[in-house]
């Protein structure tokens, strides 16, 4: 009896000695600096490190393959950064699908889950770019590979769930990174995301602006954009002057001319993506009594005379690039304003991209993901706003979908978001959000109208405005 309690004491011990080592051992990562176990992961080097109440913030680089599919040819580097708050909590995975923003700031759905937020820049987006660059090396698979060999690289740090998101471009991006990696992500929350499924129909957004806001505010922007054009000489001289004092060139798409027509066609469609329909009292009311500098005034303010400048166009050589071969561009008419009016119309993304950079449009890229997400979309929540009129082609979805959603914000612009919504689709999004990150409360799971965001809103940190791009971008 004695020898069995003392095989039994003996037992107990080592049972617990080996319980504590192996806590010790899972908690050891736990117990490294978070700074540390980033920097640990090959290709990974940091540029800069910002302080933000409740987090750390890392501006990192990674090095990254040129093309994906031959690793060996060449890397180069890629910004991304860390808003990270804690390991035991999901990660959001966001893009805006052009730069990266160096400043600390938390997208909508790291506030609803309260968790890392890991955000990248896209490829070919200075200085993000390869040297030299080979811009056929710039498509979807190659940027959805990018955000493959991020996240794989980070999962072992943040191992809890991960959901993708971004806004407009940033919107596509995380649609697209679902279709060629599916699973990898738990959740895809695309705000604003064009499908231009047909490149060269078109007619959606046609329709879109006879019918958007109230008839007032349309022949409010209708009447100063077909001014703009009636005084196109003498509103040239007063761009001619302004591109002499700031040093504006239009090698790229060929001349001050078409640059200004560019501006003022792309007036009322940027109105509705940056503006709401309240803002319609800054239109002027009597376009045709207004001063000179009331047009150009209002359509600067809205469109940007820089837009078209070869200083305005260089940033987003990379977006005309991919608009040009893959993801397509709109073209509208302008019912309002007469033929003789209007020397070019919309311009193809090719009239925005240096001709030494060879570019041929691949049809059948965003048909093969629209047909994608139609039948295989798993968690995906899609989110538009009513008056944008990039959402005149949304993504939609087919039998095939589940757990999926589209949904419209009344009265939004290009900024739309969840809590935008009506009540009930907003409370429906937000607990499959949390559901999606596997941190939805009890009260949540049983009932979905009491859900919101688990982290307090922070007006320094939280983005709530819309991402302003000049010219026609999404």
């Amino acid at each position: 009896m004695r020898k069995a309690l003392r095989w039994l004491l003996a037992l107990t011990v080592l049972i617990g000695t080996l319980s504590t080592a192996g806590a010790a051992t899972a908690a050891e990562p736990e117990a490294t600096d978070i700074k540390d176990r980033l920097l640990a992961i090959p290709g990974m080097s940091l540029i800069q490190e910002k302080p933000y109440p409740g987090y750390r913030f890392f501006v990192l680089n990674y090095t990254q393959p040129v093309d994906h599919r031959h690793p060996s040819k060449g890397t180069f580097q890629q910004r991304i950064t860390v808003l990270h708050k804690d390991v035991s909590r999901p990660t959001v995975f966001y893009t805006s699908g052009y730069n990266v923003s160096t400043t600390p700031g938390r997208r909508e759905p790291t506030q609803i889950v309260d968790g890392n937020q890991v955000s990248m820049e896209y490829r070919f987006f200075t200085p993000s770019r390869p040297a030299p660059a080979d811009w056929s090396k710039l498509d979807i698979w190659q940027a959805a590979s990018d955000q493959h060999r991020i996240f794989e690289a980070l999962k072992p740090v943040y191992s809890k769930k991960w959901i993708s998101t971004g806004g407009s471009k940033g919107g596509m991006t995380a649609t697209y990174y679902e279709r060629f990696y599916p699973r990898d992500m738990d959740g895809v929350v695309a705000y604003v995301a064009p499908n231009d499924v047909v490149n060269k129909e078109d007619s959606a957004y046609d329709r879109f602006f006879t019918t958007v806001g109230t008839k007032e505010c349309r022949d409010r922007l209708n009447a100063v954009q077909r001014e703009a054009l009636v005084r196109r000489e003498p509103l040239k001289k007063k761009y001619e002057a302004y591109a002499a004092e700031n040093g504006l060139t239009f090698d790229t798409i060929g001349s001050l001319d078409r640059a200004y027509e560019a501006v003022v066609l792309d007036y009322v469609w940027g109105f509705w993506q940056y503006s709401l329909l309240k803002d319609c009292d800054r239109i002027p009311a009597d376009a045709k009594n207004a001063t000179d500098d009331e047009i150009w005034d209002s359509v600067d303010t809205i469109s940007g005379f820089s837009a078209y400048a070869d200083q305005g166009l260089e940033t987003y050589y990379p977006y005309y690039y991919q608009a040009g071969t893959q993801l397509g561009a709109p073209t509208i008419h302008f019912p309002s304003i007469e033929k003789q009016y209007i020397r070019y119309g919309y311009q193809p993304p090719r009239n925005f991209v240096p001709r030494s950079i060879p570019m041929k449009f691949q049809s059948w890229v965003m048909r093969d993901v629209d047909t994608w997400v139609r039948h295989n979309a798993r968690h995906m929540l899609f989110v538009y706003g009513q008056n944008d009129p990039w959402g005149a082609e949304p993504f939609r979805l087919g039998r095939g979908a589940r757990d999926s959603y589209v949904f419209t914000a009344p009265g939004m612009n290009h900024g739309a978001n969840v809590a935008g919504l009506v009540p009930e689709e907003k409370a429906l999004a937000t607990a499959r959000v949390l559901e999606w990150a596997g941190v939805a409360p009890a009260a949540v799971q049983a009932d979905p109208s009491a859900a919101k965001p688990l982290a307090k809103f922070d007006a320094k940190l939280d983005k709530r405005d819309v991402e302003r791009e000049t010219a026609l971008r999404p």
